[in-house]
């Protein structure tokens, strides 16, 4: 059983590596939108609302993504100092600990008010209340919950790979 979960668990990693992957194109249009707006602005003395909030929108859907790209690939922030003087092992439960009582209790917070803000946002079909803003809001907020999702599905991932390092050595050395 453990085996078939860890495969569940890579697959689903690589799809994760792919999402996030094919999303990346975000920072490359922010960029773009930036150097758009300096020259507007600097060049010509224009300054455009709509790419200011552009700029915001994408960092935010990119920043989102990140997320779940590093929590994929393990890549995610810790004390290292600490981290680097501990046992494999040790560093196992804490993660293992880290995830159940941490990072798994916070995704199902966020998720469980952001539903509702980004429904809320849909159902009324918000805009920007600035004059020349961007239509659409409630896509920027639908980021939101789908971001976290993805990021449920990395965490669960993790978790299966720490379980199986935790426990699936101890079952196999185990005399039946």
């Amino acid at each position: 059983m453990n085996a078939e979960l860890e495969a569940g668990a890579s697959r689903t990693e690589a799809v994760l590596d792919r999402v996030t992957a094919a999303f990346s194109w975000a920072w490359l249009a922010l960029i773009s939108v930036i150097v758009v707006a300096v020259v507007l602005r600097y060049a010509f003395g224009i300054g455009l609302i709509e790419l200011e909030e552009l700029q915001w929108h994408l960092y935010a859907f990119g920043f989102l993504m990140g997320l779940v790209a590093c929590t994929t690939r393990d890549r995610h922030v810790r004390v290292d100092v600490l981290r680097e003087r501990m046992s494999p092992r040790t560093r196992d439960w804490v993660d293992l600990y880290g995830i159940l009582l941490l990072q798994l209790p916070f995704l199902a917070l966020v998720l469980w008010s952001a539903l509702p803000f980004a429904a809320d946002s849909f159902a009324v079909g918000e805009r920007s209340a600035s004059a020349g803003g961007l239509p659409f809001r409630w896509i920027l907020k639908s980021v939101l919950p789908l971001s976290f999702a993805l990021l449920c599905l990395a965490t669960l991932s993790q978790l299966v790979h720490v379980w199986g390092r935790l426990f699936e050595d101890r079952v196999s050395s185990e005399p039946r």
